[in-house]
């Protein structure tokens, strides 16, 4: 009676519990930084490939400088976003995560990873830190993705604008127009940069969705709520 017993409990599917994993402040900067770059995306190819170029010259139309005001904003917004993401990978009080981006260097984890990725295996791989071993090269080259967009960004702002803070960085934005190959080098590499995110954001909400369906732990939730689900040992 009782090894019958114990084995229904066996057979038993664990409860499943809350854990906390995000902060307040960390989902509050990761949409708010989706935000700025979804904006940043579609005013930065207006501004590249403006719609009514057959309606006349670009210059003689308000509708460009309200486009460019807009993609200034967001971009601002941008770079302190990415700062606040900085600092909260250091010195968050609820869970400092810097340590986590070098996850990857796990090459074993790595390994099984792409295999369950691929479907080769069903065995979903196990990871001590905030991130999976592929989510931490992609999230940390993502943020160098943000900083040479937000660097090329200020470069192209100061040689335009030389008053306010356009004036205050131009003298260090010129040094480093030569790193970037000149003006022409940092717009070519700001533009780059700007399909390089829309790539992230179509594998990153394909895989976030395929992985939440898979490990059934709430993971688009989670960036809502800050908590997953997992199973309990009891």
């Amino acid at each position: 009676m009782i090894s019958s017993m114990k084995k229904r409990r066996q057979g038993r599917a664990k409860p499943l519990v809350a854990r906390k994993q995000w902060s307040v402040a960390m989902c509050i900067n990761h949409w708010a930084m989706a935000v700025c770059i979804v904006i940043l995306i579609i005013s930065g190819l207006y501004i590249g490939r403006p719609l009514t170029i057959g309606a006349g010259e670009t210059w003689q139309k308000f509708s460009m400088a309200k486009v460019r005001f807009i993609h200034l904003i967001f971009g601002f917004i941008l770079t302190a976003l990415f700062i606040w993401r900085i600092y909260l990978a250091f010195f968050s009080r609820f869970h400092a995560d810097w340590k986590d981006f070098f996850a990857w260097l796990d090459l074993k984890s790595v390994y099984h990873q792409v295999k369950f990725y691929m479907l080769i295996t069903t065995q979903m791989p196990e990871h001590t830190g905030l991130y999976g071993t592929l989510q931490s090269a992609a999230y940390g080259f993502l943020l160098l993705m943000v900083f040479l967009v937000v660097i090329t960004g200020l470069i192209l702002y100061a040689a335009l604008y030389r008053a306010g803070l356009g004036g205050a960085i131009y003298m260090f934005s010129r040094h480093l127009e030569g790193v970037f190959g000149g003006l022409a080098g940092a717009r070519l590499i700001h533009h780059i940069l700007t399909w390089g995110f829309v790539l992230f954001i179509c594998v990153h909400t394909y895989l976030a969705f395929w992985y939440d369906i898979v490990s059934k732990r709430g993971t688009i939730s989670s960036i809502i709520s800050g908590r997953v689900f997992e199973h309990s040992d009891i």
